[in-house]
């Protein structure tokens, strides 16, 4: 859809804008890197705890979320305790005023880390979690990847 330009009232008279019809939607212009739309999550977020801070902000009551595909958490293993969401359902199961919201989303001050396997993804997610009022969501730095290098508990799935 090409812009065009509308008339809008400013002090003296009119002037105009361009405006596209999609507001807020960027185009080839404003359009980001993959990189910097990472750098963007990252520094939106409290601080990335590394595996070991995790492990022990998870006994204090922070929940540690996976959102691995299955295929990752078959190959690598799964964190225990931790509440496994797919990626594509991540906003709803973590709205805590949505209906579909996963059980141990108590409200909006719940302390969120997200686990992907080597933290990029889990930092765009919790950029997203940010957007919903979920101010405490960040990622694992280092992902899946770094806990299982750091020697913290990992079992296998189906082994309890």
């Amino acid at each position: 859809m090409t812009p065009k330009t509308v008339h809008v009232p400013a002090a003296g008279g009119l002037r105009s804008k361009r405006h596209d019809a999609k507001a807020g939607v960027p185009d080839r212009r404003t359009a980001k890197t993959a990189d910097e739309l990472l750098m963007e999550a990252r520094a939106s977020l409290p601080r990335r705890p590394p595996p070991a801070e995790a492990l022990a902000a998870q006994a204090r009551g922070a929940l540690l979320i996976d959102i691995r595909g299955g295929g990752q958490r078959r190959a690598g293993g799964l964190i225990p305790g931790a509440i496994l969401l797919p990626r594509n359902s991540l906003e709803w199961r973590c709205d805590p005023t949505g209906q579909w919201r996963h059980p141990a989303m108590a409200d909006r001050d719940q302390h969120l880390i997200l686990i992907f396997q080597e933290g990029f993804q889990s930092s765009l997610a919790a950029a997203t979690l940010q957007r919903l009022g979920l101010v405490h969501a960040t990622g694992l730095d280092g992902g899946f990847a770094a806990w299982a290098a750091a020697g913290l508990p990992v079992t296998r799935p189906g082994s309890g």
